[in-house]
């Protein structure tokens, strides 16, 4: 079977099982049953050995993940806005409320074929696959691998973190100076800077529209910092707080911005959204 991703075990602050470490390594699994399952179809290599449940990891240990040849996907005929497409990748823009993966019929991992090509190359695809993942309510842009070697270079790729993130979000509070947060989110070292973008006063209480760069890509990592600097995310339901004007409104938060390297031609690459209209319609509460 071909390896499509892999990652190096790095310094961890405590001893942890494969089964709860591997579960925000890699964009096809997110869930703890996700990786139950690949692990009992021995799709999990640790160490270049077949991983199972009881396995302990340590600093320095490989683990893999293998293709699984025999899913089918199920085709979810969902029109999305492709920003970019060659042979080799797509840069698509997810739209909030989708899932990227899992076990889910509407995910936008189902949607790709419906709207970008199967690559004519010899180590094409079956079907192209996003190479990590945003949270269901997050909108933004997701990269897209068309082959197996453009896959795996992508993979190494966040992993050695020279592929840049942009966001930007609207919160509770006012940061008054690019602040960087270095909280570790499950065991695993975590960093994002926050730089301050302009604020805005509603009924008596004061926002601010952020701009995040993380540094790693640990699980509601933004949404956690930001939390943790009492500026929590407007309609964040989990690590936020209860909404006054903005009651019932989907997360302000936004993947707005990408850079890297394209893996086979080495040419700089670099996607920004416009941000929405209900980001830019906060303008009028400006601050003076």
């Amino acid at each position: 079977m071909n390896i499509i991703a892999s990652h190096t075990v790095p310094a961890i602050e405590h001893k942890i099982r494969l089964q709860e470490y591997a579960i925000s390594i890699f964009p096809q699994i997110n869930s703890r049953s996700a990786l139950k399952k690949a692990i009992a179809k021995k799709l999990v290599l640790l160490d270049g050995q077949k991983a199972t449940t009881a396995d302990w990891i340590q600093p320095g240990q490989k683990i893999e993940l293998l293709e699984d040849k025999f899913q089918q996907r199920k085709i979810f005929t969902f029109i999305l806005e492709v920003l970019y497409e060659d042979e080799y990748l797509a840069v698509v823009h997810k739209p909030s409320g989708i899932p990227t993966n899992g076990n889910y019929f509407r995910t936008l991992e189902n949607a790709l074929p419906h709207n970008l090509s199967v690559s004519n190359l010899e180590d094409a695809l079956r079907y192209p696959v996003p190479v990590h993942r945003l949270d269901n309510p997050t909108a933004g842009i997701i990269l897209v691998a068309k082959t197996r070697k453009v896959q795996q270079v992508l993979h190494s790729s966040f992993e050695n973190k020279s592929i840049h993130k942009t966001y930007h979000a609207v919160v509770h509070g006012k940061l008054q100076s690019a602040v960087t947060q270095n909280v570790s989110i499950d065991g695993k070292a975590a960093t994002t800077i926050f730089e301050p973008v302009d604020n805005f006063e509603i009924e008596d209480e004061v926002f601010s529209l952020v701009r995040a760069k993380p540094i790693t890509g640990r699980t509601h990592q933004i949404r956690i910092h930001l939390s943790n600097i009492s500026l929590p995310i407007v309609g964040d339901t989990i690590y936020g707080i209860d909404e006054g004007y903005f009651k019932n409104k989907n997360l302000y938060l936004l993947s707005s911005g990408i850079s890297f390297g394209h893996p086979i031609t080495s040419e700089e690459m670099e996607f920004e959204l416009k941000l929405p209209k209900r980001f830019r319609n906060l303008s009028r509460h400006k601050c003076s």
